[in-house]
This record gives structure tokens, sequence and C-alpha cells, in this order.
């Protein structure tokens, strides 16, 4: 009785602070779209930065975030998903992976400014990536790697031995057992995984302050070897300044950034389902 008591008591304060949080951010959404809302407009999303404020334009930002996180996706996923499948399904025995593991799992909990701090020695100075987009995005790689990493295996476990008995009973190898039948059966868990960790990149600024990105840039990136911006950094430009002005298109470029992360997450999700319904 008494732990049941416990439970429902525990159950009754995750909802309050449930609630609690959602109202929070109910209200401040409310405060942001009451802010910018009304700076909205195409000229706004596909203007470049000004001293005006009422010229300023995000679409250099805009136009960074997208790029930085794909070439962040392209770097992080392969090898993330690679890494977990050896440690899960290869490595599982060995001391090397042991440490592995416990490296991951320490890295996990690292400061952001960590691998900022890395990926400024690593990436712009030791291999002469520069301040680029390049370098910024691997930067980003190397921090949600972790998370890729744990909540991939997390989904390989989660596949029932089963599978894996009946397609070596029916003599596949191991490489062919799990490509052909342990990861599509996973593959749902990978990308709510990949969904997390790239949620956090799109919203880092620290690491990509400290390797080089910029919080003026009067163009969008063209390459990997450009210089570039991105939302978060240009809405810490706009928020330091004192003109009111200055604080509406940082609201605005807030909801955008929103709007770009609900999309991104649509999109995942919209995969996720999809092949879902495809082992169905």
């Amino acid at each position: 009785m008494r732990g049941r008591s416990l439970d429902r008591a525990f159950q009754a304060l995750a909802l309050l602070v449930l609630c609690l949080a959602l109202a929070a951010l109910g209200a401040l959404m409310v405060d942001l779209w009451r802010d910018g809302a009304g700076r909205l407009s195409w000229d706004f999303l596909t203007g470049f930065p000004s001293r005006r404020p009422e010229n300023a334009g995000i679409w250099h930002a805009l136009t960074g975030s997208v790029v930085v996180i794909v070439v962040t996706a392209a770097l992080a996923v392969p090898i993330g998903v690679g890494a977990a499948i050896y440690l899960e399904e290869y490595g599982t025995r060995s001391v090397t992976a042991r440490l592995i593991e416990i490296n991951i799992a320490n890295l996990a909990a690292v400061p952001s400014i960590i691998y900022g701090l890395l990926g400024l020695g690593l990436f712009v100075r030791a291999l002469a990536m520069g301040r680029s987009v390049l370098a910024g995005a691997s930067t980003l790689a190397l921090l949600v790697l972790p998370v890729i990493i744990l909540s991939t295996r997390e989904a390989l476990r989660a596949v029932p031995p089963s599978i894996r008995e009946g397609s070596y009973a029916l003599g596949a190898t191991k490489w062919q057992t799990v490509w052909h039948q342990v990861l599509p059966v996973a593959t749902p868990g990978i990308l709510t995984g990949a969904i997390l960790a790239l949620s956090r990149a799109i919203g880092e600024t620290a690491p990509l302050i400290t390797v080089g990105a910029l919080t003026f840039v009067a163009f969008a990136p063209d390459g990997l070897s450009s210089p570039f911006t991105v939302l978060p950094i240009q809405i810490f430009n706009w928020v330091s300044r004192p003109q009111p002005e200055f604080q509406v298109n940082a609201a605005a470029a807030i909801l955008v950034l929103l709007a770009l992360l609900l999309t991104l997450n649509a999109a995942a999700i919209w995969l996720r389902d999809r092949s879902q319904q495809t082992l169905r």
C-alpha cells in the first residue's frame, strides 16, 4: 500500500511538473508570437543583415543553419549507426568495446563548449579547415555522435532475438542478418535517436562561435569551405543590441528557427512512420 501511494505521489508530481513546463512554454510562445509575428515577411526571410533593423533579414543565417545541419547529419548518422552496430553486434565481449562504451557514455554528458574547443583545435587548426561550414558541421557531428550511438544501440537491443535466430537457421551470415533483418526492424528507433540528436545540434551556439562562425555575414554559404553563420548566432547578435527593433527581429527569427526545427522533425517522423508501415 505504501509503495502504491509513493508511485501515485511521484506520478502526480511528474504530471504537475509537465503541466507547469507546458504552461511556461505556451506563455513564451504567445509572447514571441505577439512580438515577432508582425515582422515575418518574404523580405525578412530573403533579406541579408543590415545596420537598420527594418531592412535586416535572415537568409544568410537560415541557409547556413540548413547547410550545417545537413552536413552534420551526413557525417554523424552513418558513423554513429556503424559504431553502434559494431558495439552491439560484434564487439560486446571485447575489452576494446567496453572501453569505447565507457567513453561514449561519458562523452554524452560533456558540455557543448568543450566540443567547440576540440573542434577549434582539431578541425580549424590541425586539419586546416578554417572557419568553414565543414569545420562547424564536423564539430556538431562530434557533439551528437554519443546520442546517436546510444539510441541506436537501444534500438538494436529492442529487436526480438527470434529474428536473429530465424535468420541464422536459414543459413544467413551475421552481416546478412544485421543488414537484411535487424536494421530494418530497428530503423524507427534509429530515426528517433537521430531526430533528438539533430534537434539538439540545430539550436547549438557555443560550439559554432568557438570554431569561428561569424555574427555578421553578408552572404549565404556557397560551399563546404565557405564562412557561415546560423540562426541561433544571429538571434544572439540581435538580442544583445539595445534597439527595440532588433528585439522584434530576434523574436521573428526565433519563430523561424522553431518552424525549421518542426519541419525537420516532421520529415524524420514521416520517414520513421513510413518505415514502420513497410515492416508491417
